[in-house]
């Protein structure tokens, strides 16, 4: 049985997308899906002493664009901006010191492609949270078909068995589809944590990086409380 979970590479994501990935066998970036304009692949939220804010990435696109196609936009210092906001926020949590080093090193570089910045990012976390799962990303596979039928068609390419998908998507998915072709689908039903957090009543929906400075080494096992692990799935 193999756990086939696939996703956009959003910008610094949230504890969902990392739990969805944790429990897969296979996590696809698809990074070779239509661009969105204003959605969490080029922004995020964080935590800070006056509420929840986004970082939002400056980006150079043209409709219809693919993401791995859209390109940051060079004219604006979004890097130091989005940096400072990172380090006035965090940088009195028990962890920041720990783990600012990785983030800092990407904030340094002149990326110039959305999708590799938020691909280095997520792989970054990864190392942080010891995610054994493994990664591909889906412009590597060269499929063509779209919609839901090219999650069918990833799925197989992969020997797919089970693909777990987001709870929203229970609106467009044709689950006759996934049983025509023998993969059981499975919904994303995420049940966000509560922990302390600086800055007065708890924010859910944060930025995982919200948690990675609150509770470094304890974040994966905070990721997943009350949710079902990957051999629940089995």
């Amino acid at each position: 049985m193999t756990i086939i979970s696939i996703h956009q590479p959003n910008y610094l994501p949230w504890l969902g997308f990392f739990y969805k990935m944790i429990i897969s066998d296979v996590f696809v970036i698809l990074d070779d899906a239509e661009y969105s304009k204003n959605c969490f692949i080029n922004r995020n939220k964080i935590k800070t002493p006056q509420g929840w804010t986004w970082l939002s990435l400056p980006v150079q696109f043209k409709q219809g664009q693919l993401i791995n196609q859209v390109k940051l936009a060079s004219n604006i210092k979004w890097d130091i901006k989005h940096w400072k906001a990172i380090e006035n926020s965090y940088s009195k949590y028990p962890f920041f010191d720990k783990y600012a080093h990785y983030f800092k090193t990407i904030y340094n570089k002149k990326s110039i492609s959305l999708s590799e910045l938020n691909t280095e990012i997520i792989k970054i976390i990864i190392k942080i949270l010891d995610i054994d799962t493994e990664i591909i990303i889906s412009s590597d596979l060269n499929i063509k078909t779209k919609n839901v039928q090219r999650l069918i068609d990833i799925c197989n390419k992969l020997n797919g068995t089970t693909y777990i998908a987001g709870g929203l998507s229970k609106n467009y998915l044709d689950e006759d589809l996934f049983k025509k072709n023998n993969i059981k689908l499975v919904y994303q039903d995420y049940i966000h944590p509560t922990y302390t957090q600086r800055f007065g009543n708890f924010e859910p929906y944060m930025s995982i990086i919200d948690l990675i400075f609150n509770y470094g080494p304890d974040t994966q096992k905070i990721l997943l409380k009350n949710n079902l692990k990957k051999q629940d799935l089995k």
